[in-house]
């Protein structure tokens, strides 16, 4: 049995109130510091496995240039009862910079942040988990089975959710005796984005009392729905055997945003209200327009990635100059893709992408030998079936033969309840985190490509639904928004900005949150930037959902209005599904 080296409390004071990053980081304090074994339930942590190392005048970050000197710690603990030992990352800031917080970035796609520097700008304590299958140097896919037909569920629910609440409730004390302020509120937050988001808002579901403020964009909720999502279009173009050329899908795009930038009141480039390009939109009006592309490397995307990158084990493939009109069946794969998955009856399995955001998961791929565009299965939805459906240490789907739309609606079943409890991430009763004071800020880009920006309103209205039912409608909302408020970006893609439409990203989150949980200033409306276009560096002040921009007489200042017919196209009933679909 391992245990705690014996450090006196007494000792433990003495060195912490020196008060130098040199005095308190060493391997001895940082023992000192451990939670003792049987204060956390169910963990224990390894005293000799401690390193601690002072480290100063860094910049950390790809873009920061400003620069950190803090203790740079690496603990491991136990979970009672099992043979395994989990490493775990910290940073410390040296005590001057330190401001009594704790805080947890998110990862993205199928990781967690193996980077436990992301609280220095905020005065933050923080930290990162191996999460017992490696994290540091594996993402969960690789780890989601032991072999065909075997599930890895531990590294299934560390992923889903135990690895980062282990870590903050090991984190928060371990902080406050690190600075000798045992008795000191320490405020926790957690930031994330796609499935660092998800990451927040498993945090706000199952360790609620732990947090005081988690910002959460785009979090990839109902797994199964969402990773199944991305073989969709495919499906479409595989039951119609027609692959449109991928320009015929950009000028759909591009000319979608054209016919529908001014709905909203002003002209600049952006969809800030897809609803009304939904509602009054018509994609067939673009049958015969011309399009042409120069030849160029073409990427599959899927889940986490929009066109500003390419996922890790992206399929790339070379595409000639594309020349032609677009055609009633061009038209007819788009229409599909918004309209969203459908059984064979009719009845709804799924949501989908907004208008007018891009097709990038409909993209065929071409083949040089026979000069034909041909079937491309985004990689990472088509792994999610083939590991986590079907079983199978496969990578990717090799075809979608005798693959109907029941096919992916099954599997989408399937996937929810065998991780209804994990991956799902969809529990909408959020009241340990609210009764303890947790404040939620959640947004969503609404031109998102990967992750549908109504995945995040429906998230939103099932929370309202479950813990106001007894309330009216202005009631509910009023009540939710004083501790959860969540914001649509305008024309944004996934997790920044889109080149595609140059409008606002929120830039300053954390300062909003920290104003929020520590000062009692709680916001109305998001402030977000515009970073490119013709409005380079306007802000603008976002409109809390449910309520949607609207401008008048072409200006910069918009309304934030009420639209019922708005709400409803944005609501969504899942009747494919038995089982709620939260």
């Amino acid at each position: 049995m391992r245990r705690s080296n014996p450090i006196t409390i007494a000792a433990l004071l003495a060195t912490t109130n020196a008060a130098s990053l040199d005095d308190l980081c060493t391997v001895s304090h940082v023992q000192a510091a451990l939670p003792a074994n049987g204060t956390i339930l169910g963990l224990n942590l390894l005293a000799d496995s401690v390193t601690a190392a002072a480290v100063y005048n860094a910049t950390v970050g790809r873009e920061s240039t400003a620069t950190y000197s803090y203790c740079n710690v690496t603990a491991s603990y136990t979970q009672v009862g099992k043979d395994n030992v989990i490493p775990l990352k910290f940073i410390f800031p040296q005590p001057p910079d330190f401001q009594n917080r704790w805080y947890l970035a998110g990862g993205g796609g199928f990781s967690l942040s193996s980077d436990a520097t992301g609280g220095l700008p905020y005065g933050a304590a923080s930290g990162a988990t191996s999460a017992g299958y490696d994290a540091f140097n594996f993402s969960y896919d690789e780890k989601v089975l032991y072999g065909n037909g075997s599930i890895n569920w531990d590294a299934t629910y560390a992923f889903s959710y135990t690895a980062l609440g282990e870590l903050t409730k090991i984190g928060k004390p371990l902080t406050q005796a690190f600075y000798g302020l045992n008795d000191t509120k320490i405020y926790t937050y957690f930031e994330g984005c796609s499935d660092g988001g998800r990451e927040g808002m498993s945090q706000v579901q199952r360790w609620g009392e732990e947090y005081d403020g988690v910002v959460a964009g785009a979090p990839a909720f109902r797994f199964a729905q969402q990773q199944v999502l991305h073989v969709y279009p495919a499906t479409i173009e595989a039951v119609n055997d027609y692959y449109p050329p991928p320009c015929a899908l950009a000028k759909i795009v591009n000319a979608t945003i054209a016919a529908c930038d001014p709905l909203d009141g002003r002209t600049d480039g952006v969809i800030s209200r897809t609803d009304l390009c939904k509602l009054n939109f018509n994609l067939s009006s673009l049958i015969g327009e011309s399009y042409y592309c120069a030849a160029q490397t073409g990427t599959s995307l899927g889940f986490g990635f929009s066109k500003r990158q390419a996922p890790p084990g992206g399929q790339t493939s070379v595409q000639p100059a594309q020349n032609g009109t677009i055609t009633a069946q061009d038209v007819a794969v788009a229409q599909g893709v918004y309209d969203g998955l459908h059984d064979s009856n009719g009845k709804r399995a799924y949501l989908s992408w907004q208008i007018g955001s891009d097709l990038s998961d409909a993209d065929p791929t071409y083949n040089n030998a026979t000069s034909v565009w041909e079937l491309n299965i985004p990689s990472t939805g088509g792994e999610y079936v083939t590991k986590f459906i079907q079983l199978l240490d496969l990578d990717n789907l090799s075809d979608l033969n005798n693959v109907t739309y029941d096919t992916l609606v099954e599997w989408m079943n399937i996937g929810m309840i065998r991780y209804l409890d994990s991956l799902q991430t969809t529990l909408p009763d959020l009241t340990p985190f609210q009764s303890s004071g947790g404040k939620l800020l959640h947004y969503h880009g609404e031109s998102d490509p990967s992750i549908p920006a109504a995945s995040s309103v429906h998230y939103w209205q099932s929370v309202r639904d479950i813990m106001y039912p007894g309330l009216s409608d202005a009631e509910s909302r009023d009540a939710l928004s004083d501790w959860y408020q969540f914001y649509l970006v305008p024309g944004a893609a996934h997790c920044g900005s889109n080149s595609l439409q140059p409008g606002p990203y929120p830039v300053d989150n954390m300062a909003t949150i920290i104003d929020w949980v520590e000062s009692g200033v709680k916001p109305s409306r998001l402030n977000a930037t515009v970073s490119s276009g013709v409005n380079k560096g306007e802000v603008q002040a976002l409109c809390q959902w449910p309520t949607r921009p609207l401008w008048s007489g072409n200006s910069s200042e918009f309304e934030c209005v009420e639209d019922l017919a708005s709400v409803e196209s944005w609501t969504y009933t899942f009747d494919a599904f038995k089982l709620p679909v939260y």
